[in-house]
């Protein structure tokens, strides 16, 4: 038999009119609909929705989990209007169910957060679980990928880009001088907790060694091999699935 939450998620997805119907989401629903992500840390991560601007490494970041799981909601826009859009993000998020303890249900109006993906200006998200609504961005012609699906889902689980992890200076070396004037702070170290895992080359988070290069030349190097490439992951990596089952305390 198949489980509720991927009949839930290979259903089709509950019209907008029929969210804004409801009280007071209707005004709370614009305002997330709307809000646009004008200043993004490390290239696609929104500031956080809340006045703490502190990076997601305490408890109240992460999603709850209730029994074996950890439910999160979703809600699609109906502006991916196209089957295949939809189908995407949808594979991304059930990829996590047979890997994780994170389950992905559809959006309820008693669901005070919850992951609302939209066709906004390029590819971002939120850093963990912020109160209320918050917006996954998935461009249509540019985002609506499946490594592009997990690398979002992965920063709004809580997870930061592999390259700004703490321990990162004993795996690569970021050359400043080839770096694009103003995106330097997308390169800043972060006080990340690693949870006991090791750097990841293969990880869908990690930059391409050329990110942000203002002239061809590497930004990023690996101290191990120069010469390494990277970035350029398809899906997440064993060590991917690994953080988030220790995060959550999946097994």
């Amino acid at each position: 038999m198949t489980p509720v939450f991927l009949v839930l998620l290979l259903m089709t997805a509950v019209p907008l009119i029929s969210i804004c119907t409801h009280g007071l989401y209707i005004v709370f629903i614009k305002s997330v609909c709307c809000a646009a992500a004008e200043i993004l840390i490390h290239g696609d991560i929104a500031p956080s929705l809340t006045k703490n601007a502190v990076p997601c490494t305490a408890t109240g970041c992460k999603w709850p989990k209730s029994g074996r799981y950890v439910y999160v909601p979703v809600f699609i826009s109906s502006a991916y209007s196209k089957q295949h859009e939809r189908d995407i993000i949808i594979k991304g998020l059930v990829s996590f169910h047979s890997s994780t303890c994170i389950r992905f249900v559809w959006w309820k109006p008693e669901n005070r957060d919850y992951l609302y993906f939209m066709s906004k200006t390029g590819c971002w998200s939120h850093l963990g679980r912020q109160n209320g609504g918050q917006i996954v961005s998935l461009q249509k012609g540019g985002c609506v990928y499946h490594k592009t699906v997990q690398h979002e889902i992965l920063h709004a689980l809580g997870f930061h880009h592999e390259q700004v992890r703490s321990d990162r200076d004993q795996y690569v070396q970021i050359l400043n001088e080839n770096i694009q004037e103003g995106k330097e702070h997308n390169f800043r170290k972060e006080q990340t907790n690693n949870l006991e895992t090791s750097y990841d080359f293969t990880s869908v988070m990690h930059y391409s060694r050329n990110a942000f290069s203002k002239n061809g030349q590497p930004t990023i190097v690996a101290k191990s091999n120069a010469n390494l490439i990277f970035g350029y992951a398809s899906e997440m990596s064993a060590n991917d699935i690994a953080r988030v089952n220790k995060l959550y305390g999946c097994w």
